[in-house]
């Protein structure tokens, strides 16, 4: 079962890797809900095997690929995210004290807690992206303006996944250009 999972999370990510063209470095946030990959009601069936699976796998690709990662929390936590203490700094993001568990944040916080070299907890990010596992809702962590991203790979067990990309608002009317023209 952990294995199938694995793939389709792969294959879920991969895809909105291909379809989003995130810069290398850029910000993704990760929601899932376990309880929802095994078919049950978000927050009611919650799986710590089952995180390890999906969470391990994002970590591996998203290393592979030079991108930072950020897993919200449940709303038990207030939608607060776990990354690595790096990214925290890098973009200047407030700590806040939590450690999250099965029940009081979610298998996949709990999991990228434990995985990461050196977690915290931050209250609020701006992400370039991301992917939603099983509705948990990651459009307040993006930034303006969030393009939805309708995969192919649209499940990882009984979940459904959606991604998410983000582009600069677009301004000034009818006369303004958005693309840059030399010497113009």
């Amino acid at each position: 079962m952990y294995e199938d999972l694995k793939k389709e999370a792969a294959a879920a990510f991969e895809e909105l890797l291909d379809t989003a063209h995130f810069r290398e470095g850029s910000l993704l946030v990760i929601g899932g809900s376990s309880s929802e990959i095994r078919g049950g009601k978000i927050g009611k069936d919650s799986s710590y095997e089952v995180g390890t699976a999906v969470v391990e796998t994002l970590m591996d690709l998203a290393a592979k690929h030079h991108l930072r990662l950020a897993f919200q929390c449940c709303e038990h936590l207030n939608r607060a995210l776990i990354v690595e203490r790096e990214t925290m700094e890098k973009y200047g993001y407030q700590e806040v004290t939590v450690v999250p568990w099965l029940h009081g944040g979610g298998a996949f916080a709990t999991n990228a807690y434990y995985h990461f070299k050196d977690p915290v907890a931050v209250e609020e990010i701006r992400a370039d992206g991301g992917l939603d596992i099983g509705l948990t809702m990651i459009g307040m962590h993006l930034r303006r303006v969030a393009v939805p991203i309708h995969l192919a790979h649209n499940r990882i067990g009984e979940a459904i996944v959606t991604g998410a990309r983000t582009r600069p608002p677009l301004i000034g009317g009818e006369r303004a250009h958005y693309h840059w023209e030399e010497g113009k």
